[in-house]
């Protein structure tokens, strides 16, 4: 067990960026916004889903798994460095090669002092026209576990996930003191601007929700611009950035719009036993009454 954060604040910093098939180019700006955040004195920093590379899940081709890595990796080996030298946490994302076919959608948080703290592999996998997870990732495997780290226990939990309350609150049952999620999300560039607003809108509210429901913070990564689809099939993806952070009651500490960004914000962790004090929903569930929230649908 990590020792737990003594302090009651914390500064943390999300790397918002478009990416490119110049991979070398996608690291080389990480890197920088990694050590600018780190010198605006982040503790810890998020960064977006599968941010190595562009978004490959727009069309299925077999040729997209040689991007796969093991863990640990040349990756992880890449950002342990760099957490050792700046001394922070950081949270990154990597298409996993586990085995021979076996791939997933894995987050990995390095520790301050460069040593892989431990990872989470994404549980809810969408199949959606321009979003071919389940071609690529199998679901995970690790349950929904805080992973403990010299910052405190952090709740990771990767893009789909976000839509599912079950999974945030079984994060807060476990300890999570923070609720983090790497994201890749956009818009079909064909949706009128009304659909594209409640898209983007109703993304934020749910994840707002989540804190509130739980009494954590939130801290969501997003990338951001416009990514062709390799097949020219569809007019690609709009990612819509917007990434943000916001506090146990859902206040909004800090969010960005559609351009390259470091967010930064100060959070307060002792808020988080304040709000549970005054809305004690965990106190006030009815676990006797819940079974058949393990039931597909109730028919």
């Amino acid at each position: 067990m990590k020792k737990k954060f003594d302090e009651t604040s914390l500064n943390v910093s999300i790397i918002q960026q478009s990416f490119s098939d110049d991979l070398a180019d996608n690291r080389k700006r990480i890197d920088l916004a990694i050590e600018q955040a780190a010198n605006q004195g982040a503790q810890l920093i998020l960064l977006s889903e599968l941010h190595n590379t562009p978004y490959f899940c727009q069309t299925e081709n077999v040729d997209n798994f040689d991007l796969a890595e093991t863990i640990p990796g040349e990756s992880t080996a890449h950002f342990s460095a760099l957490a050792k030298k700046h001394q922070a946490v950081i949270v990154t994302s990597i298409f996993e090669k586990r085995a021979a076919g076996l791939y997933h959608n894995t987050a990995v948080v390095i520790e301050a002092d460069g040593s892989i703290a431990g990872s989470y592999r994404k549980m809810h996998i969408p199949d959606d026209p321009g979003f071919y997870e389940k071609f690529y990732f199998t679901p995970g495997d690790q349950g929904f576990m805080p992973i403990s780290t010299s910052l405190g226990n952090l709740g990771i939990l990767i893009c789909w996930d976000q839509w599912f309350p079950e999974a945030a609150r079984l994060m807060a049952l476990a300890g999570a003191d923070l609720l983090l999620y790497p994201t890749a999300i956009g818009w079909n560039p064909s949706d009128d601007g009304a659909e594209k607003t409640r898209q983007k809108d109703a993304w934020v509210t749910v994840q707002r929700g989540h804190a509130i429901a739980n009494g954590l913070p939130v801290i969501v990564a997003n990338r951001h611009g416009h990514e062709q689809d390799p097949s020219l099939v569809t007019e690609g993806i709009d990612f819509w950035g917007n990434s943000f952070i916001c506090g146990a009651q859902g206040e909004m500490l800090a969010q960005s719009q559609q351009s390259d960004s470091i967010l930064t914000a100060k959070i307060d962790l002792s808020r988080t036993e304040t709000t549970r004090r005054i809305w004690p929903f965990l106190r006030d569930r009815r676990t006797d009454a819940y079974y058949d929230i393990i039931r597909q649908y109730i028919d």
